[in-house]
C-alpha cells in the first residue's frame, strides 16, 4: 500500500533554487528529497532542525558591512594576502 502524498508549492529566489539544486544534485538528492528530509526531521524531533539565533551587535555590523560591500561590488581587502594578514593579526587578540 502506498502512502497518500500532497503537493507543496513554495516560492524561492531563482538563484537560490538553482544553487541549491546543483548542490543537492552533487549529494545525490533532489530539491524534493531535501524538503521531505527537512519535514521528516521536524516531525521526528518536534523542533526546527536548524539552530536559529538573533545575531548579536558584532554579527549585525559584519552583515551590514558585507551587504554594503556587495552593493558597491568592492572588497574590504585588495588581495588574499591582506585578508590572511588581517585574520592572523586579529586571531592573536
Amino acid at each position: 500500500m502506498t502512502a497518500q502524498t500532497s503537493m507543496l508549492h513554495i516560492r524561492v529566489d531563482d538563484d537560490i533554487k538553482e544553487q541549491a539544486t546543483q548542490t543537492l544534485t552533487a549529494m545525490g538528492l533532489s530539491v524534493s528529497d531535501a524538503v521531505r528530509l527537512f519535514l521528516r526531521r521536524v516531525v521526528i524531533d518536534q523542533a526546527f532542525p536548524l539552530e536559529l539565533k538573533v545575531p548579536n551587535a558584532q554579527t549585525l555590523a559584519a552583515m551590514e558591512e558585507s551587504r554594503a560591500m556587495m552593493a558597491r561590488r568592492r572588497a574590504r581587502f585588495a588581495s588574499a594576502e591582506e585578508l590572511i594578514s588581517d585574520l592572523e593579526k586579529n586571531s592573536r587578540k
